[in-house]
């Protein structure tokens, strides 16, 4: 399809080359593919609002289009999240799969391979879409002896560099599910920590969940069947997440071994079918659990730092939740004022924990309340 570029997308492109060039660290090829895709999505954008003044909308995206617009609302108004325009638009995609995300590890550390960008620091992994560019840059890291794991992405955010449209597909999830993924991605533009792509991730992980618990229940009530899922799928969430934490703890303790790597490798194989026998039995009576397909993976390095990347502590952040009274708002600002822009971010809200605990514990010595001791991750 030939496509004519009017002034004004001659200057939206100009501006994505600008930001891409800024921000990667990549070939020019790359950052010119990287820059006409995003270009594509976002001089496609139409209001939200417009788009709901259609007779012809059908019933089920005219709700979906309604559910983005409270979501962004309530991150604005209720969270405090940092939302300016994002969401307010929607944007179609012409293929399936907007993105596809590598990521390696060498074979016998969990370790994730660092890609660096000018602005973010290091990310642990690489988009692109190209599939093809995908299995290509794979494949000269499995030369090079590292293990690697091509995934697909169904959302992405600017860090706030634009305002982010709704991509039409993303309307195929369920009411829960989509509002979770707007709450992560929104997320991403009120905190982002350079170089710290598992905090960032998990943390947003952590936030899209619990915002997603307590927006259906303040739209729809506690107990409605929307309130009841999100927090189900937080459950999971979390119990995957204490699991996962398990497995890597028992695959860096086969790496730390004084023995050939040959043998790491053979062993590790069967820690990984342990691990994902361990898991079937564990969810056995819940067939249809959010990350059941954790058991039939191929598993490797790449793929459990995939897994990491995304539910690494979480309950270091239900924690700091709990020892904020479960309000979510100021569990946020207080994990934003706690974290230093370089560093260790764990590190931080660990010791924001352990202070938020030992206040609690002061105001109940002082019988000004009782106090409800919460186990710090990682603390003593």
């Amino acid at each position: 399809m030939f496509l004519s570029f009017t002034p004004g997308r001659r200057l939206l492109i100009a501006a994505c080359l600008l930001i891409a060039v800024a921000i990667s660290g990549c070939s020019p090829a790359y950052v010119m593919r990287a820059a006409y895709e995003e270009g594509k999505i976002l001089w496609r954008r139409e209001p939200i609002e417009e788009a709901l003044k259609k007779p012809d909308l059908d019933p089920k995206t005219r709700d979906q289009f309604k559910l983005v617009l409270a979501v962004r609302e309530y991150a604005r108004d209720h969270l405090k999240f940092n939302v300016r325009g994002s969401y307010s638009s929607y944007s179609f995609v012409d293929r399936q799969n907007l993105s596809y995300v590598l990521m390696a590890a060498p074979k016998t550390e969990l370790k994730p391979h660092m890609w660096w960008f000018l602005v973010i620091g290091d990310v642990p992994y690489k988009g692109y879409f190209s599939q093809d560019d995908a299995l290509a840059e794979a494949k000269k890291f499995e030369k090079n002896g590292y293990d690697t794991y091509i995934r697909t992405s169904p959302a992405f955010s600017t860090l706030g560099w634009f305002d982010d449209p709704l991509l039409a597909h993303l309307l195929r999830y369920d009411k829960v599910t989509l509002a979770d993924i707007i709450f992560h991605e929104l997320f991403h533009n009120t905190l982002y920590v350079g170089s710290a792509g598992e905090f960032n991730e998990s943390l947003a992980n952590f936030v899209g969940a619990q915002a997603a618990i307590q927006f259906f229940r303040d739209r729809w009530g506690e107990g409605s069947p929307e309130h009841l899922r999100a927090i189900e799928e937080w459950e999971e969430q979390i119990e995957f997440s204490r699991y996962l934490g398990d497995v890597a703890a028992s695959v860096e303790e086969l790496y730390a071994k004084n023995i050939p790597d040959a043998e790491k490798l053979r062993l590790r194989e069967q820690v990984f079918a342990r691990a994902q026998k361990n898991w079937v039995e564990q969810i056995a009576d819940r067939p249809n659990h959010h990350y059941r397909s954790f058991a039939k993976v191929q598993l490797n390095n790449a793929v459990l730092m995939h897994y990491m990347l995304y539910f690494k502590d979480l309950d270091l952040f239900e924690t700091v939740y709990q020892l904020n009274g479960k309000n979510l708002a100021r569990s946020i600002a207080s994990i934003k004022d706690s974290v230093k822009r370089r560093g260790d971010p764990y590190g931080d809200v660990k010791m924001l924990a352990r202070n938020l605990e030992e206040k609690l514990l002061q105001a109940g010595n002082r019988g000004t309340e009782s106090p409800n001791r919460v186990n710090v991750p990682g603390g003593s």
